[in-house]
């Protein structure tokens, strides 16, 4: 085992894979010359030539589109959106076309394209550049979304998303790219969409997260602790599909559940996850969920009004407060 960033991890993933398949390509802004605003595809360019490491115009439209035409005939596209906000931009390409081409042609297209977005706020980079759209995504039928945080996680869900002939939207938290863990060494590995991780056991209370909000719940649940509450932390790693078994296994077990996320409050995948909860697990609630999330209002530029907007660890712990508070 080998300690390594998120960064290295997902250049390593890129690497092994584009080796093992001459079809891998990769293509958007500034990810050949320069290795991407935030370096993962740093060297790429040299070991496998233009051909397969594009950069391309400032057109998000077009060169996801491209990546589309791509995989639908017969090459495997990794496209870079330079932020996730500017996914807005090629919604078209990836709701109407990428997520329904395999349905309207009966499955005899496939579509192998990931879509790689950083995602997330932190680091004054204001409401133009710090949104966190998963949500949206998950609305889509057709679509994978993960969200991996740990480096082990993010190699191996990444080479499992190359390797998928569905469309995967794969959201890489932009404050992460730093954060270090193990990666086995010379280990051709992947992990499995659909399949929860839980990072910490616990009894009293279920907290369910995913992304850099996993990460908080844990550093919550640490400081909890040492006031006697066990809180059980499970990092979702995929939203879609989305691991319900072990959600509701653990709420059986703790009856009560916290569900975090880093975007806006409303309209967010926090309150999709209570809903399904409910359906699924209403008996098992001793007390009413507790959803964590962003106040909805754009995110400020200002670093002191931007750590208000941030959940953080204290919010968590009052959330978990609260939920132990409802007998």
């Amino acid at each position: 085992m080998s300690e390594i960033t998120v960064r290295q991890a997902l250049n390593d993933a890129l690497r092994e894979e584009m080796e093992i398949d001459p079809t891998v390509i990769i293509m958007g802004c500034d990810i050949a010359v320069r290795g991407g605003p935030f370096g993962v595809t740093l060297g790429l360019l040299d070991q496998f030539g233009r051909k397969r490491v594009k950069d391309t115009p400032i057109s998000e439209p077009g060169f996801t589109g491209a990546g589309v035409g791509a995989a639908a005939t017969g090459l495997r596209p990794i496209v870079e959106i330079l932020y996730s906000d500017w996914l807005t931009l090629c919604t078209d390409q990836i709701v109407n076309m990428a997520a329904k081409m395999r349905y309207m042609f009966g499955g005899k297209v496939n579509m192998p394209l990931v879509i790689r977005a950083p995602f997330g706020a932190g680091g004054g980079v204001a409401a133009q550049h710090s949104q966190s759209f998963e949500a949206w995504f998950n609305h889509i039928p057709g679509l994978k979304v993960v969200a991996p945080i740990t480096p082990y996680d993010v190699k191996g869900m990444l080479k499992a998303a190359i390797r998928d002939d569905n469309p995967v939207m794969f959201f890489e938290h932009k404050r992460s790219y730093q954060i270090t863990g193990e990666v086995p060494d010379n280990e051709d590995y992947i992990v499995p969409f659909g399949k929860a991780a839980i990072r910490r056991e616990g009894t009293d209370v279920t907290i369910v997260s995913y992304s850099m909000m996993s990460i908080r719940a844990q550093n919550a649940a640490e400081e909890l602790a040492k006031q006697g509450i066990s809180c059980e932390v499970i990092d979702l790693r995929s939203i879609l599909p989305l691991d319900y078994e072990t959600v509701m296994n653990s709420i059986a077990k703790t009856n009560r559940v916290v569900v975090c996320q880093e975007a806006n409050l409303r309209g967010g995948l926090a309150a999709d996850i209570v809903a399904e909860i409910i359906d699924r697990g209403f008996d098992l609630l001793d007390a009413p969920p507790v959803r964590v999330g962003a106040p909805n209002v754009p995110m400020p530029y200002n670093a002191g009004l931007e750590a208000l907007c941030i959940p953080d660890e204290e919010n968590i712990k009052e959330a978990v407060m609260k939920v132990m508070s409802n007998d």
